[in-house]
């Protein structure tokens, strides 16, 4: 029986590759070096795979910063706005995705992965557009591999969900450019059928709602490409949902074999076993690549053997959910963790092992050791006292309607904010301030004790003394604080919540260089005292403007932290919900009369099939009012969104009745505003003018024009001029430069 994962992280147990990227980007290491981590990290990669049992390891699924602009690269596909070299090289790669400063040419787009928290560079394809093969990347990859002694099974993003993820430029239609397309992959499967038996290609969008064009032309593409593999095959991966509607075109696609997930999925199981062709092996993704709990071995063993008698062991192979990208590296890093709780949890060097252990397990005659040592830590883990508070459970049974509105509407909430005495586009940050090398070097300093709690508050409150001054010289009108104090806005708060845990090396890629060591629910949540009411009263004493308390909301907690899967997420949001009621309550009556309670991931909690959408914005926009309507209608609700398909939420947006939000909308170059056209967004908007994924300063005209356009969408009166994101991975040259030129901008439009 075969073994696989349909990826493996690539950013190091101990995140070499940000490092290595992080210095190669500040000029402190060559390329070669960077070239040498990125090798080491892939050879080791390989090797804990053959180790853990795989029949194969997964190759090109490493990345100097996002797979599918790879993808774009090995196509050929780039905007005309970047003057390619003769020679495609990594500089000009990072500056599609972080853009040109020198040349101040914009980076490409960025946006969430399905549901993931993972971002990935938006294919940008125009009329002008010529694919060809530019990068034999993935091809030498592979066959680097194949020379360490490793069986490789290439992992490509499938031709129909990459189209379908693309933007057009201009209104074109990106489907006119499918021939070409599929002429590069073709030439790509040729090169790689030489060295590799299997080659994966991802289509997770037939998970999703499939366009018309793309199910005309699903099974006709997938007839070519499987000629272009000759004697080798196609698996064709699918993922994050069930097939459902789609499931005729996967399985009429000729590939060679079927890859489904059974833990998002496991319903599709029996209906996808009929209609499999013979010709077909089925690949059962029955290990979470999305969460870090233990498989439970009994439970997944009950339908495998069942499926293994039908279809035979040959025809059965045994592999993650999805990529394991979403998964930290190694758990035996986690020194730290009660050892209860450990033994409850899986990383992906510990996942690719159960893998193996459950293909064995399936065609074992008796019990094996490690059958019993699972089942062993699946029942502590339902027993244990750490999980359950009775007091917690009979809170949120006692939610009652009234409790999910303000008291007033928008319009009489805005006459008892008035006094605020804010001017035309008032001018504000989304919350964080850069986190400088001497924050962090005091933060460890603290963790190891070698600053005492009092030394380490007391160089906080400098930073936010340095960073009130700052915002009151540069005339910016609502400050925040910075959030010296917090390490990531998720785990600050998850630290200071009953029911989370947290990990020491838990690592997982955001976006390029950026990772985040999500939090663990492992348990019933609340808030046993304030958390952020000290800071915010200190900071607002320094000065006389008006400071935004600032929180992270129910759902992107959620979303951003290991979720436990023995209740909903549902019920877990309304736990998180009403421990930052209290907290939000506390603030009001501390004097913090503007709070912003981010939902950054409020649109990547969101099912990838519309039909399942409203239930689920129902209960979150829910839990975001459970969090916030406990306040008077003098005090200013904000919140804040990362990049959204604001199309299909705009009506739960305005439900969740915030006085104010901002947005992420300048990559877009403010096309993200076309549902606030279509739709009269209600109350106030700040969309982003200033992109701080990309190192480059934006112009004061720049930010001129956006707003500009904004209010071609939105009335002036109810415009907020802020950036696209929190500044905590920007540094202060960059930042001191774009602030400045954005509250000159408001400046310019006040004067028009």
């Amino acid at each position: 029986m075969n073994t696989h994962v349909l990826g493996f992280p690539r950013i190091g147990a101990k995140r070499e590759l940000k490092r290595a990227l992080e210095t190669y980007w500040k000029g402190r290491c060559t390329e070669a070096e960077l070239q040498q981590t990125a090798a080491d990290l892939r050879k080791r990669h390989w090797q804990l795979q053959k180790e853990a049992g795989l029949s194969f390891v997964s190759t090109g699924d490493f990345s100097f910063y996002d797979q599918i602009l790879d993808m774009s690269v090995a196509l050929g596909i780039i905007p005309a706005r970047f003057d390619l070299p003769e020679i495609f090289d990594l500089e000009a790669y990072f500056k599609l995705a972080r853009g040109d400063a020198q040349k101040n040419i914009p980076a490409m787009e960025m946006t969430k992965w399905f549901n993931t928290n993972y971002h990935f560079i938006v294919p940008e394809i125009s009329s002008t557009t010529k694919p060809c093969l530019l990068s034999s990347k993935i091809i030498d990859e592979t066959k680097e591999a194949v020379e360490f002694g490793f069986t490789p099974k290439p992992v490509l993003v499938g031709p129909i969900t990459y189209l379908s993820l693309s933007k057009g430029i201009d209104g074109y239609d990106v489907w006119e450019k499918l021939d070409e397309v599929i002429d590069v992959y073709m030439q790509l499967i040729a090169e790689l059928s030489k060295t590799c038996e299997w080659i994966q290609l991802d289509e997770p969008i037939l998970c999703a709602d499939l366009s018309s064009q793309a199910r005309d032309k699903f099974v006709e593409i997938y007839k070519k490409l499987n000629t272009a593999a000759g004697s080798s095959k196609i698996l064709l991966a699918t993922y994050f949902e069930s097939l459902d509607d789609n499931l005729d075109l996967a399985v009429n696609s000729g590939c060679g074999g079927l890859h489904i997930d059974l833990v998002r999925g496991r319903e599709q199981l029996d209906y996808v076993v009929e209609q499999l062709p013979e010709t077909m092996i089925l690949s059962a993704g029955v290990v979470d690549g999305r969460n870090i709990w233990k498989t439970d071995f009994t439970k997944v063993i009950a339908f495998l053997k069942p499926l293994c008698d039908k279809l035979g062991d040959s025809r059965l192979w045994v592999g993650s959910s999805c990529s394991l990208i979403h998964c930290p590296v190694d758990l035996s890093n986690e020194n730290d963790l009660a050892p209860e709780i450990k033994n409850w949890l899986a990383f992906a060097v510990q996942k690719c092992s159960e893998i193996s252990q459950l293909a064995a397990e399936v065609t074992a005659v008796s019990e094996s050791d490690v059958l019993r040592a699972n089942k062993d830590a699946i029942l502590s883990r339902q027993q244990s006292e750490l999980v359950n508070d009775i007091h917690v459970q009979e809170s949120v049974k006692n939610i009652v309607p009234e409790m999910l509105n303000r008291s007033s509407s928008y319009v009489k909430r805005k006459e008892h904010q008035s006094w605020l005495q804010l001017p035309e586009f008032p001018t504000t940050t989304i919350g964080s301030f850069p986190q400088t090398k001497d924050i962090r070097k005091n933060r460890r300093a603290k963790l190891k004790g070698e600053i005492s709690e009092d030394e380490y508050n007391e160089f906080l409150k400098e930073e936010i003394q340095h960073v009130v001054r700052f915002q009151e010289e540069l005339g910016l009108d609502v400050l925040v604080h910075g959030e010296p104090e917090r390490n990531d806005m998720v785990e600050y708060f998850g630290q200071q919540l009953k029911g989370f845990c947290f990990t020491s090396n838990g690592w997982v890629q955001s976006y390029g260089s950026r990772c985040v060591k999500p939090p663990v629910i492992f348990g019933d949540v609340s808030r046993p005292e304030p958390m952020t009411v000290d800071w915010m009263s200190y900071a607002q004493l320094l000065t006389k403007k008006p400071l935004k308390g600032m929180l992270t909301g129910p759902v992107t907690i959620l979303c951003w932290s290991f979720v436990r899967d023995d209740l909903t997420r549902e019920e877990v949001c309304k736990q998180l919900a009403l421990a930052i009621r209290d907290e939000v309550l506390d603030l009001e009556k501390a004097g913090i009369n503007i709070i912003q309670i981010d939902e950054a991931a409020l649109s990547e909690g969101m099912p990838i099939k519309h039909r399942d959408r409203d239930s689920y914005l129902k209960w979150a926009v829910e839990a975001f009012r459970l969090s916030t309507s406990v306040v008077g209608d003098s005090t200013q609700i904000h919140t804040h969104m990362c990049y959204s398909e604001f199309n299909a939420i705009i009506r739960s947006i305005a439900e969740m009745d915030a006085d104010v939000i901002s947005i992420e909308s300048s990559r877009s170059r403010m096309e993200l505003l076309d549902s606030f056209r279509d739709f009269e967004y209600p109350n106030e908007i700040g969309p982003g003018v200033w992109d701080i994924h990309s190192p480059r300063v934006p112009t004061v005209d720049e930010m001129v024009d956006l707003l500009k356009k904004a209010c071609s969408y939105i009335p002036k009166e109810r415009l907020w001029v802020n950036p696209d994101c929190g500044l905590k991975t920007r540094d202060w040259e960059e930042t001191i430069a774009s602030l400045k030129n954005m509250v000159e901008a408001a400046k310019i439009l006040r004067s028009v």
